[in-house]
C-alpha cells in the first residue's frame, strides 16, 4: 500500500515545479473584506506534467510495490474427507452383524514466508464411529487432534533458527471395548504440549527437518480417576508431568501425481530426566487418491511408542495377562468417500 501511495506522493513532492499558485482576494457576500484563499492552476501545467511523466511515475511505483511483495507468500492447502460404510443382514445363514460406520478427516496447512521469516502451521483432525449389532452399540474408531506451529528465522543457506509448538489430544472419551463403563482416555487426558527451540532444515517447500536439543514436553491428564491411577506417566494425584529432552521432527509432503497426494511425518523424543535411551516415536502418514471430482480414497496410519503409556498384553488364549508395560501401538484407517482437496498460493 505504501508504494501505491507514491503515485500521488512523487508528483506532489515537487509541486512547485509542476504548479504555480496565485492568491486572489475575494470579497465576502457581506462586503466585510474577508478573503477566501484558493488555488488556480497555471496555464503551463500540461507542459510541466506531461502524460509521459505520469506513466513513468505509475510504472515505477507499481514495480517497487510488486518487488517488495514477491517474497511475501501464503501457501495453503489440505484435505477434507468423509467416509461411510453400511452392512445390513436379514436371515443371513453365515452370521454377522448389522453395522454403520463413518469417519472424517481434516488436514490443513498454512505456510507463510517473507524475506528471512518462515511460519508453518498444520492442523490434523480425525474422528470416526461404528454402530453395530441389534442393540446398536456405538464404538469410537478414530479420534485425533494434532496442531502444530513453527516459526523460523533464516540463519544460512537452508537452515533456520526455529521454535516449534505442538498440541495433541482427542475429542471424546475412550473405552477399553467391549467394556464401555470405564473411561481410559478423554479430552486432555492425555494431552501433550511440546515446545522446542533449535534449527530447522528446509531445502524446499516439501521437506523439513527440525532438530531441537532443548525441548519441554508437558503430559496433561485432566481426569480425576486417571490422575489418581497415575495414567500416562503422571505421578498419582498429579495432572501434569514435565519432561525436558531432545526432539526431532521430519516431515514430507508430495503431490505424487495430479490425483495422488502423500503426507508423512516422524516425531522422536528423548527425555533427559528419565530413561533417555527409550525414544518416544510418533509416525503418521496420510495418502489420498482422487477417484472423481468429489470421490477420494484415503489411507491414514499412525505408529506410536510412548514409554509412559502402559498397555496390557495377553497370551494366545486372549484371556491370560502376559505382561503390562509400554509397547508399539498402530492404527490404520482406510476409507472411500466424499472428499475435497485444495491447495494454492496467496499474496499478502
Amino acid at each position: 500500500m505504501f508504494f501505491l501511495l507514491l503515485i500521488l506522493i512523487i508528483p506532489l513532492a515537487n509541486i512547485k515545479q509542476f504548479f504555480s499558485f496565485r492568491l486572489t482576494p475575494a470579497p465576502s457576500p457581506k462586503g466585510e473584506g474577508e478573503n477566501l484563499v484558493y488555488f488556480i492552476l497555471a496555464n503551463g501545467i500540461i507542459q510541466k506534467l506531461t502524460m509521459k511523466k505520469t506513466f513513468i511515475i505509475i510504472f515505477i511505483s507499481i514495480s517497487l510495490y510488486a518487488n517488495a511483495q514477491q517474497d511475501t507468500v501464503w501457501r495453503r492447502g489440505g484435505l477434507i474427507s468423509i467416509n461411510f460404510s453400511q452392512v445390513s443382514l436379514t436371515n443371513w445363514a453365515a452370521g454377522g452383524q448389522n453395522s454403520i460406520a463413518g469417519n472424517a478427516i481434516v488436514n490443513y496447512y498454512a505456510n507463510y514466508k517473507r524475506g528471512k521469516n518462515a511460519w508453518d502451521n498444520n492442523i490434523d483432525l480425525g474422528y470416526g464411529m461404528i454402530m453395530q449389532g441389534k442393540k446398536a452399540t456405538v464404538f469410537k474408531s478414530d479420534d485425533k487432534i494434532d496442531i502444530s506451529s513453527k516459526y523460523g528465522r533464516l540463519a544460512t543457506g537452508h537452515w533456520y533458527y526455529s521454535a516449534l509448538l505442538n498440541f495433541r489430544s482427542q475429542f471424546a472419551p475412550g473405552y477399553n471395548y467391549p467394556n464401555d463403563s470405564i473411561v481410559i482416555s478423554n479430552f486432555l487426558a492425555p494431552g501433550y504440549v511440546l515446545l522446542g527451540l533449535g534449527m530447522d532444515y528446509k531445502p524446499n517447500d516439501n521437506f523439513s527437518l527440525f532438530l531441537s536439543p532443548a525441548t519441554l514436553r508437558f503430559i496433561i491428564v485432566n481426569d480425576t480417576r486417571l490422575s489418581k491411577a497415575g495414567a500416562y506417566g503422571v505421578d498419582s494425584g498429579k495432572t501434569i508431568r514435565t519432561e525436558a529432552g531432545a526432539y526431532i521432527k521430519a516431515s514430507y509432503k508430495k503431490d505424487v501425481s495430479k490425483n495422488i497426494k502423500l503426507q508423512t511425518s516422524v516425531d522422536l523424543f528423548s527425555n533427559y530426566l528419565d530413561k533417555p535411551e527409550n525414544i518416544d516415536v510418533n509416525w503418521q502418514l496420510l495418502l489420498s487418491v482422487k477417484l472423481g471430482k468429489l470421490l477420494t480414497a484415503s489411507l491414514s496410519t499412525q505408529l506410536l511408542y510412548d514409554d509412559n503409556t502402559t498397555l496390557t498384553f495377553y497370551k494366545s488364549d486372549g484371556v491370560t495377562v502376559d505382561h503390562i508395560g509400554p509397547g508399539t501401538q498402530f492404527k490404520e484407517v482406510l476409507g472411500v468417500g466424499l472428499a475435497y482437496k485444495f491447495s494454492g498460493y496467496g499474496i499478502r
